[in-house]
């Protein structure tokens, strides 16, 4: 199943899970919210960040989440490799392996 599959399959359980626990849910997205904004870093930045982070932590859902949130805000391919190369040198061979599967997630939203 492809990472973006398994991303958009979680949809319907995260509402589910908002209407249930809604207080912790709306302030974990205010949380985000805040974090995005433009600052010294841009939201661009922060998303390269938090796409390296979610590889690093292998949480494919997080993965497809946030190199969509990339390609919205049109992040380049030199800048989302640069980004896959620090992945590598800090993760080594499990980093190379989830930088591969990110970049598929990248390829298959940026086919034209």
């Amino acid at each position: 199943m492809s990472i973006l599959k398994k991303t958009n399959d979680l949809t319907p359980h995260l509402i589910a899970l908002r209407k249930e626990q809604a207080a912790t849910y709306d302030a974990f997205q205010s949380v985000g919210k805040a974090t995005y904004v433009d600052g010294e870093l841009t939201h661009l930045t922060k998303e390269l960040i938090a796409t390296a982070i979610a590889i690093s932590v292998n949480c494919e859902p997080c993965i497809g989440y946030h190199v969509r949130s990339l390609v919205k805000l049109g992040v380049t391919r030199p800048a989302f490799t640069e980004m896959l190369g620090v992945v590598i040198q800090m993760g080594g061979g499990p980093g190379l392996m989830k930088a591969g599967e990110a970049m598929s997630v990248y390829e298959e939203l940026t086919a034209s």
